[in-house]
């Protein structure tokens, strides 16, 4: 003798409601283990070789910065897709994009990067030529390094959908005009990082 339909209704939607719930607590169960947490990023040293500020609206640089960056999950390790990298002032562009090569970052490690950014013929606001030779006589110049790219989490096997990663480091560099080289940074802020 066959069930009436309405008991058959009932029996598969409590099986896919009590489905549905197990598989809701797997998944938390899973992100509780190996919660990936953002990485870290400092700014360590900063050299300039080359600041031309004498033919606005255009600015040629060539500055390198070392950047540490810190994978502080113990379970999943990042890797970076696609990373570029430039130096802005006054949320202006003062120096090209430059692309980076993909990076592998296991877990609980630290990696230091140190591309030289820079370009001829960058073009910048008036006022921020302007800034930058007042604050080059000033002696302190505030930059930001920006990082942008895609990353994917890692946990054992299992790989996540790429993210979107967005860095910026704003620093505070010693600098008078004439002076190339390593320049001191005035402070060691943490980097903002937003995924």
């Amino acid at each position: 003798m066959a069930s009436p339909p309405g008991n058959t209704r009932r029996a598969l939607c409590t099986f896919i409601t009590i489905f549905l719930l197990l598989a809701g607590l797997a998944v938390l169960i899973v992100w509780l283990i190996y919660r990936p947490h953002k990485p870290r990023f400092t700014v360590l040293g900063a050299a300039i070789y080359d600041l031309n500020t004498t033919s606005p609206p255009f600015i040629s640089t060539s500055m390198q910065f070392t950047l540490v960056t810190r994978n502080p999950n113990r379970r999943v390790s990042i890797m970076y897709d696609k990373l570029t990298a430039y130096v802005s002032y006054r949320n202006q562009a003062i120096t090209s994009s430059l692309a980076l090569p993909p990076l592998y970052h296991a877990t609980k490690s630290t990696v230091a990067l140190s591309p030289v950014l820079g370009g001829a013929g960058v073009p910048v606001s008036v006022e921020a030529t302007n800034g930058l030779v007042m604050d080059e006589a000033y002696g302190v110049v505030a930059l930001s390094v920006v990082l942008l790219g895609r990353l994917r989490w890692k946990a054992g096997v299992i790989y996540t959908g790429r993210y979107g990663v967005y860095v910026k480091c704003d620093v505070w560099v010693g600098l008078k005009k004439g002076i190339v080289g390593q320049v001191p940074l005035l402070g060691s802020p943490q980097c903002k990082v937003d995924i």
